[in-house]
C-alpha cells in the first residue's frame, strides 16, 4: 500500500471563529428582532460541525451493493437513482434524441452586468435549430449561478488524485452539511448530462480559460470518466481503501461515452482556438464524438471593437449566426448516426496500455 500523505489540513475553528463567520449570513439589521432565535441555531450548527456532520440522514447501501449495510447518504442515494434512470431513458431507442445545450458565460441581465450575454442568445438560435430537428432540448445556463438565491457548483475537491474510486459517481463531496457546503447544482446537472444524446457547449473566452461557471462544472464531472458508482466499496471517503481498489485493477468507467458534442467558442481579442482545443480533448478523453468540422466552431465577434457594441457586431455578422446553427444541425445528424449505429467512438474495443 503506498503511504497516504498528512498534514495539509487547517484544524477546525475555535468556538468564536465559528460565530464570527456563521453570523455573516446575518448582517442585515431584518434579523435583529430574532437574534436569540439564530444564536439557538447557531448553537446546533455548532455542535454538527464539531462532530463533521456531514451526511446527517442515512439509508444502508443494500442488496448489489460492496458493503449492503454501509450507511449511504439520502441524498447521494437519490441522485444515483436519478442517474441509473435517466440513463435507461437514454439507451431506450423509442425515446426522441435529446440535447443539452450549455450556455457557458456568467453575464445575464439579472445580475451586475445588467444585459444579456451573446452566449445565451447563441444558445437560443441552437434549441431553435435542433427543435425542428424534432430533438428535445434542454437548456442549462450557467449563468443562474450569479443571480440565482443559494444556487452554487462547490469547487472539485481533487478524490481523483488521491485514487480513481475515492471519486465517486456521482459526486459525493456535496452536500456537507457540518461545513455548510449545500445548495450545489451538479447533482440536477449530471441528470442532464445523463440523459442527454448530444451536449452543445456555447462559451465565451475569459483570460485565455472558459469562464469560472464552465470550468467549475467540467471539474466536478471528473467523476464522469472513472468514476466509482458504489460508495459503500471505499466505505466513504476511506482512502486506503480507495487506493487498494485501485492498484487492485480499476476500469475507470466512462460514464458518459457515445453521445455527440459541438462546440461554439467566441471572443473579442484573443484565446478562442486554445480554449475550443482544450473543450474538444476533454469531451474526447471522456469518450464524446464530435460532431466534426460543422460542429466544432470558434470565431470572434466584433475584433478589438468596444464591448458596449458587442451585441449590435453580433447582429451584423450573419454568416456567424448560419455557422452557430449549422453546429446545432451537425450535433443534430451525428446524434442520429451514433444512435442507428452508424458512428462511434474510435474502436472501443482497442484496449488502452495506461488507462486512467
Amino acid at each position: 500500500m503506498t503511504t497516504i500523505r498528512k498534514g495539509q489540513a487547517p484544524a477546525k475553528l475555535a468556538r468564536n471563529e465559528f460565530h464570527l463567520k456563521f453570523v455573516q449570513s446575518f448582517y442585515d439589521p431584518a434579523f435583529d428582532a430574532v437574534s436569540d432565535e439564530i444564536a439557538r441555531i447557531e448553537e446546533i450548527a455548532w455542535h454538527n460541525y464539531v462532530d463533521s456532520h456531514k451526511a446527517p440522514r442515512t439509508v444502508k447501501a443494500g442488496p448489489g451493493r460492496a458493503d449492503p449495510d454501509y450507511d449511504l447518504s439520502v441524498e447521494w442515494k437519490e441522485a444515483s437513482d436519478r442517474l441509473a434512470a435517466a440513463e435507461r431513458r437514454q439507451k431506450d431507442p423509442a425515446t426522441r434524441s435529446r440535447v443539452l445545450v450549455i450556455n457557458g458565460s456568467p453575464r445575464n441581465d439579472g445580475s451586475c452586468p445588467g444585459e444579456n450575454s451573446k452566449s445565451w442568445r447563441m444558445s437560443e438560435m441552437a434549441r431553435q435549430i435542433l427543435e425542428s430537428e424534432d430533438i428535445e432540448v434542454d437548456v442549462l445556463d450557467l449563468s443562474r449561478i450569479t443571480s440565482e438565491y443559494d444556487l452554487h457548483i462547490h469547487p472539485c475537491k481533487g478524490c481523483a488524485s488521491t485514487s480513481m474510486p475515492l471519486c465517486h459517481w456521482p459526486c459525493s463531496c456535496y452536500p456537507n452539511h457540518s461545513e455548510r457546503q449545500t445548495g450545489d447544482w451538479m447533482n440536477d446537472i449530471y441528470e442532464q448530462w445523463v440523459a442527454a444524446h448530444g451536449v452543445i457547449i456555447i462559451t465565451p473566452v475569459h483570460w485565455y480559460q472558459a469562464p469560472t461557471v464552465l470550468k467549475a462544472m467540467i471539474d466536478r464531472l471528473v467523476c464522469a470518466d472513472g468514476g466509482n458508482p458504489d460508495p459503500s466499496s471505499t466505505h466513504g471517503k476511506k482512502a486506503a481503501e480507495a487506493k487498494a481498489l485501485e492498484l487492485g485493477g480499476w476500469d475507470y468507467p466512462k460514464h458518459l461515452a457515445n453521445r455527440a458534442y459541438g462546440l461554439v467558442v467566441h471572443g473579442d481579442v484573443a484565446g478562442v482556438d486554445g480554449v475550443r482545443r482544450a473543450l474538444a480533448d476533454w469531451l474526447t478523453w471522456m469518450g464524446l464524438v464530435s460532431a466534426g468540422t460543422f460542429g466544432e466552431l470558434d470565431r470572434y465577434i466584433g475584433y478589438y471593437e468596444s464591448y458596449a457594441e458587442s451585441h449590435d457586431a453580433l447582429d451584423r455578422d450573419v454568416d456567424f449566426q448560419a455557422e452557430v446553427k449549422n453546429v446545432a444541425r451537425a450535433v443534430a445528424h451525428t446524434v442520429a448516426d451514433i444512435r442507428a449505429g452508424r458512428v462511434q467512438a474510435p474502436d472501443p474495443r482497442l484496449k488502452g496500455p495506461r488507462p486512467k
